[in-house]
């Protein structure tokens, strides 16, 4: 994290709190977007727990990559504890990057390109997408509105009532934290760990 963005977030009147509590933080690029990506379909609507127990299972009797996903058995991916949509929708992000899409292609994009071009593959949406460039490329500027813990953070952070600030209305007030929206995202999350 730069100096200028722990210094404008700490001056801010809602967030300022927060920062100075947690101190610096930092986004650190992936090393293997792919594997991430993948990470990302499973660990999809699963508690942490489920996740890392089905990860973990992967990762020992598969080869992830996106040769290795396409000619795993099905069964083997299914005993892992993938349901029968995400062992399609790991296929698919598979198939996506023996296709062309790379690590060094989707570094290159702007963030809106990385999310037209992650939200192609079937079972990857814009959640996934704005997690993927967050926690993957390291873009200091994602505002993933659609993350609970997010909605969480902000209705913490703006203290109001659950559910009382509309989405539209949570994206206009962090436009404030511009260009350091991911940094304000990792802050709001800590809000919702506290």
């Amino acid at each position: 994290m730069s100096d200028d963005a722990y210094r404008e977030l700490r001056a801010d009147t809602h967030l300022g709190d927060v920062v100075e509590t947690h101190g610096l933080l930092s986004l650190d690029p992936a090393a293997d977007p792919f594997e991430r990506l993948v990470v990302s379909i499973v660990n999809q609507q699963l508690s942490t727990t489920a996740a890392a127990t089905i990860r973990d299972r992967l990762f020992d009797r598969v080869e992830v990559t996106p040769a290795g996903l396409l000619v795993a058995d099905e069964s083997v991916l299914r005993d892992c504890g993938l349901s029968g949509q995400k062992v399609g929708y790991v296929r698919n992000v598979a198939e996506a990057f023996q296709d062309g899409l790379s690590a060094d292609s989707l570094r290159t994009m702007d963030d809106d390109e990385v999310i037209d071009a992650l939200t192609e593959i079937r079972g990857v949406g814009v959640w996934t997408a704005r997690m993927f460039l967050i926690f993957v490329l390291a873009r200091e500027d994602v505002f993933p509105v659609e993350d609970l813990g997010i909605r969480r953070g902000m209705e913490h952070v703006f203290d109001v009532e659950a559910d009382a600030l509309p989405r539209t209305e949570m994206v206009e007030r962090a436009e404030s934290w511009a260009p350091y929206r991911s940094y304000a995202s990792l802050y709001l999350w800590r809000v919702v760990d506290d």
